[in-house]
């Protein structure tokens, strides 16, 4: 179907048609540990006056839709990036706040840090990829997830902590196992749309010809999903793009919007998926080229499958993963392959 503009299917293509088994197998292991209860217990008795979670890049951006969901349940919740956290909000690393750490090795410089730090007197909660890192290891409670080996770009553990942090969310929020029909669910979705890759790959080589910039937007838990593309779009084809809120980029970027200008917008939460709707609207008459992602799409490779709001963020990176595809067909590159980033940021 690809002749002219064939994908070059290296280790991040793999990576990629792997996340439904990494999702199936994440949630196959997940379970309430002792120490996992204990801290529940501990934050359901008040002994925590706050929640901060941290991490960083992608571990970050996952964390949104457990922030929103936090704070909704009357929690003093507040999501930070590990490296402004350890260098400048120390004073909240008190007894009284737990932290929600993620990072996909669980050995990060940040990571290793914010884990040896001797002013640090808060509980850690982890959620990491690998066993026998230190988070792993010297967390008050960790949860692994179950991605197996990656190689670069975050695809199958971003997917992994997002349906993990869904299932944490449901322990801290004192309902256990309440979003497991949904995210079970997810996974079939997150199959059915990796099925059809190179029917999205191709008709979106055709969208994206000529593009040299990219936006994502979105609201609420949305900001997971175009937080996360404006990264790993950097990373795997070395494009220009950004992630953001919707209302944010009217203020100054619409400025932007030219043919050669590219915006991806999720509808999301239904209480804003009008406003999200209107700036596609809006863009396109600036200049831009500009797509709503839904489950009723105009484009097929935006079209997600509809799923409960627990899967939603998962299914929301899976477009934003076919466009890097589609531009390393565009550009002749193999997407995803690192020419100076390494899997594992050892220095701050």
């Amino acid at each position: 179907m690809m002749s002219k503009n064939a994908v070059i299917k290296g280790a991040y293509f793999h990576d990629l048609l792997g996340q439904p088994q990494a999702l199936q197998d994440t949630l196959d292991g997940l379970e309430v540990s002792a120490e996992l209860r204990t801290l529940a217990a501990a934050l359901a008795e008040g002994k925590f006056h706050r929640i901060v979670l941290t991490g960083m890049g992608a571990s970050l951006h996952a964390l949104h839709p457990l922030n929103l969901r936090l704070i909704d349940r009357g929690f003093n919740s507040l999501m930070a990036d590990t490296s402004e956290l350890i260098h400048y909000m120390p004073r909240l690393l008190d007894e009284s706040t737990l932290v929600v750490v993620v990072s996909q090795s669980g050995e990060s410089a940040e990571i290793v840090r914010l884990i040896e730090m001797p002013e640090r007197h808060s509980r850690i909660l982890g959620i990491t990829n690998t066993g026998d890192s230190p988070l792993a290891r010297k967390s008050d409670a960790a949860i692994l997830t179950r991605a197996g080996t990656e190689s670069t770009v975050s695809c199958k553990t971003y997917v992994s902590a997002l349906a993990a942090l869904e299932w944490v969310g449901d322990v801290l929020c004192g309902n256990p196992n309440s979003s497991s029909s949904e995210l079970r669910q997810g996974v079939s979705a997150v199959k059915e749309y990796l099925d059809r890759w190179e029917l999205y790959v191709s008709g979106l080589v055709a969208e994206l010809e000529g593009v040299r910039e990219l936006f994502f937007a979105g609201r609420g838990s949305s900001l997971a999903a175009a937080y996360s593309a404006g990264l790993i779009l950097k990373e795997s084809t070395r494009y220009h793009s950004e992630g953001m809120n919707s209302a944010a980029l009217r203020h100054g970027p619409i400025e932007m919007m030219r043919d050669s200008v590219f915006v991806l917008v999720h509808a999301g939460d239904p209480r804003t998926a009008a406003l999200n709707a209107a700036l596609v609207n809006d863009v396109r008459g600036a200049g831009g080229r500009a797509f709503l992602c839904c489950s009723e799409a105009e484009i097929k490779a935006f079209r997600i499958p509809r799923v409960g709001e627990a899967a939603r963020p998962i299914l929301e990176i899976l477009p934003a993963q076919m466009i890097s595809l589609a531009l390393g067909a565009l550009g002749g590159f193999e997407a995803g392959r690192f020419e100076v980033a390494t899997k594992i940021t050892a220095n701050e």
